[in-house]
C-alpha cells in the first residue's frame, strides 16, 4: 500500500505581504504529475490545508480543484484540519465526499473510527485525528484528568483500541519532542504542546503536520514531510520534498522522498550594493525568486529596497549588516528585559513573529491595548 504524504499546504499564505497562491498552483500541479508517477494508493494529508481559519476565495476554489483532479485519478484522500484550519469548515459536506473517495476528519467528538483499505497483504487501518488540544479531549471524552497535551493525545488514542496485529496508519498534526522548528511555524511558550513519540507506538506509519521541515522524531516511520514551499527564509537552504511511505507486510515500512521544484525559489543574498545587482547578470540567477538581501555598505542606500526591486521584482526584505546595526544589536542585546516598556517587548515579539515590524496603525492600535490593559489591572 504505497501513500503519499502532504501537509502544510497553507493555501491563502502571505509572505510579506506577496501572495503564494500562483506558487501553491504550481507546486500542488507538480505533486499531481508525481501521484500519477508513483502511482500511489492514496494520499495522506495532515493538517493545515489553508492558512487561516476563514480562507480566502482562491484557496478555496484551489483545494476544490486539487481534490477533483485526485478524483478523477481515482486516488483515495485522508485529510485532517491542521491549527491553521477551522475543523467545523473543513469537514462541511465530509460524508459527501466520502462517497467519492475523500475521507476527511470531521470535528473531534471523541471517536475516530478507522477507514480500512485492503491489497495483497491484507488490511490496511487509517486514522484520521485533527489536531487537539487538551480542553477538546477533555470536553469529548469528560475527563477531567487530561490537562497536558500528552495527556490528550494518549487518552485519544487510547480510545480508537487499535488492533496491534494489524497494519494501523495514523495522520495528525503535532508538535512531536524533538522535532526542530522554523520560524514560519506556530510556537507554544515553553514548549506546552509537546507530545513524546512513544504515544504512537502502535501505529506502522505515522503521517505528521505542523512542523514545516522535512524530518522524523525518535524513529523514521514518525514522520514530518515538510511544507511543499518554502515560507520564511529560515527556510531558505531547505529542499522541499514530499514522503512516500509504502506499507508491504506487517512492520515492513519503505519510505523515500520526491524533491520539489518551485516556481520561484526563497533565497538569500549578501554583499554591498554593487555586488548584489552585479549577481543579476549571471547566468544561473532568477530575478523571479524571492529574496532576502543582506547590504554590507557602511552607509545605507537611498530609496534601496525600490531600487533592487527594478531588478529582483520579488524582493521580500531588505536589510543591513554594517557598523551601524552591529553596534545597534549590541546595544539592544546588552539591555535588561526590565528596562523596556510593555510597547517596546511586544513590538519586538511582533517582529520575530513576522519578520518584519509593526505598521504605523498596528503600532497605534497596541499601544491603545496596552493602556487599556494597564488601566483595567491597576
Amino acid at each position: 500500500m504505497k501513500f503519499i504524504h502532504l501537509s502544510d499546504l497553507h493555501l491563502g499564505k502571505r509572505v510579506h505581504e506577496f501572495s503564494m497562491i500562483e506558487d501553491q498552483k504550481y507546486i500542488l500541479n507538480q505533486i499531481l504529475t508525481i501521484v500519477k508517477k508513483e502511482r500511489a494508493d492514496a494520499l495522506l494529508l495532515a493538517g493545515d490545508i489553508y492558512d487561516k481559519t476563514v480562507p480566502s476565495i482562491e484557496a478555496v476554489q484551489l483545494f476544490d480543484e486539487f481534490l477533483n483532479e485526485l478524483a478523477v485519478l481515482q486516488v483515495p484522500v485522508f485529510c485532517i484540519s491542521g491549527n491553521h484550519d477551522s475543523a467545523e469548515r473543513l469537514a462541511f459536506g465530509a460524508k459527501l465526499f466520502a462517497g467519492q473517495g475523500v475521507h476527511i476528519s470531521p470535528v473531534y467528538d471523541g471517536k475516530v473510527e478507522p477507514v480500512r483499505l485492503k491489497d495483497e497483504w491484507g488490511e490496511v487501518c487509517v486514522y484520521l485525528l485533527p489536531f487537539v488540544k487538551p480542553a477538546t479531549v477533555r470536553h469529548a471524552l469528560k475527563n477531567e484528568e487530561i490537562g497536558s497535551y500528552q495527556e490528550a493525545l494518549k487518552a485519544a488514542i487510547k480510545q480508537m483500541a487499535v488492533d496491534s496485529n494489524r497494519r494501523n496508519v495514523l495522520v495528525a498534526h503535532q508538535f512531536v519532542t524533538g522535532a526542530s522548528r522554523c520560524e514560519s511555524e506556530d510556537i507554544s511558550v515553553g514548549g506546552l504542546d509537546n507530545v513524546d513519540a512513544a504515544v504512537f507506538d502502535v501505529f506502522d506509519y505515522v503521517a505528521l503536520g505542523h512542523i514545516h521541515s522535512p524530518q522524523h522524531v525518535t524513529r523514521e516511520t514518525v514522520r514530518y514531510c515538510g511544507t511543499p514551499l518554502k515560507y520564511s527564509f529560515s527556510e531558505a537552504e531547505q529542499e522541499k520534498s514530499v514522503t512516500v511511505a509504502e506499507l508491504l507486510d506487517k512492520g515492513e515500512v519503505k519510505l523515500h522522498t520526491i524533491s520539489l521544484k518551485p516556481l520561484r525559489d526563497m533565497r538569500r543574498i549578501k554583499g554591498t550594493y554593487l555586488e548584489v545587482t552585479a549577481l543579476s547578470f549571471y547566468e544561473n540567477t532568477n530575478r523571479e525568486d524571492y529574496l532576502q538581501v543582506t547590504l554590507t555598505d557602511e552607509e545605507d542606500i537611498p530609496d534601496g529596497m525600490q531600487k533592487l526591486r527594478i531588478i529582483y521584482p520579488n524582493l521580500m526584505r531588505l536589510e543591513y549588516d554594517n557598523r551601524r546595526t552591529r553596534e545597534s544589536r549590541a546595544v539592544e542585546a546588552s539591555e535588561a528585559v526590565e528596562s523596556k516598556s510593555e510597547l517596546e517587548l511586544l513590538e519586538e515579539f511582533y517582529e520575530l513573529q513576522n519578520n518584519q515590524p509593526m505598521s504605523e496603525l498596528q503600532r497605534m492600535f497596541a499601544q491603545k491595548l496596552v493602556t487599556e490593559i494597564m488601566e483595567k489591572n491597576g
